[in-house]
């Protein structure tokens, strides 16, 4: 039966093409997190040359790095998770459509992190 979607196999690729992009972006977010983490090291070694003494930093960059490569495993597992789960209810029929709170979880919590870095960069200015 072509409308089954146990027996459709666009589904299945359906399901893996988003596994796949929850994977890009959590990949995204390590590499982000790395790089703002590397940044603060490079910053603290350019100013450690030019004033030969020692450099004083809060490690908010490390911090905020390690933060962003955490988050981006929490979304990798979160996707592997909820491939699975997806996977199962569809070949069980027992899927319904939905709002994707994974998503939506991390839209918010970005948005979060953006409104505080915001934050501090005018305060640090």
């Amino acid at each position: 039966m072509a409308d089954d979607p146990q027996n459709d196999p666009r589904v299945y690729f359906a399901a893996e093409r988003t596994l796949l992009a929850w994977l890009r972006t959590g990949l995204a977010l390590m590499g982000v997190g790395f790089a703002v983490a590397r940044f603060g090291l490079f910053l603290r070694q350019m100013q450690a040359t030019e004033t030969h003494g020692p450099v004083h930093s809060s490690g908010l960059s490390v911090w905020s790095g390690v933060a962003l490569v955490g988050l981006g495993v929490v979304v990798n597992l979160g996707a592997m998770g909820r491939h699975v789960q997806l996977t199962r209810e569809l070949m069980s029929d027992r899927w319904r459509p939905g709002v994707s709170t994974h998503g939506v979880a991390l839209a918010a919590t970005l948005a979060v992190i953006g409104v505080a870095m915001a934050v501090y960069l005018v305060l640090m200015r």
